[in-house]
């Protein structure tokens, strides 16, 4: 099953990525592992992580604060944010 990122949900997760490797030399690659284990996880086990809002869910990331939103689709799994923990909890609704 393979993963479609929504636009801003792959700007995020480079702007992520960009974040951590500032932070420490590698620690950006470290996390793009992390958030590119979630769609194999999700695929094997898609309702293992918690609902958020109807089929929404989110998978969280290990070792980092953040977590996928994504919904399961016929096509795939739909990517709809990489977000932090710390943010406002539902500003991607209109990703949807």
């Amino acid at each position: 099953m393979r993963a479609i990122f929504h636009p801003l949900a792959e700007r995020e997760l480079l702007e992520a990525i960009a974040f951590y490797n500032l932070e420490s030399h590698g620690l950006g690659s470290l996390f793009l592992e992390e958030v590119e284990r979630a769609p194999t996880f999700i695929a094997d086990h898609p309702e293992a992580a918690v609902a958020v809002r109807g089929k929404i869910r989110r998978k969280l990331i290990r070792k980092f604060p953040y977590g996928v939103l994504y919904s399961v689709m016929p096509a795939g799994i739909r990517v709809l944010a990489i977000m932090t923990q710390k943010r406002r909890p539902f500003y991607w609704r209109e990703r949807i």
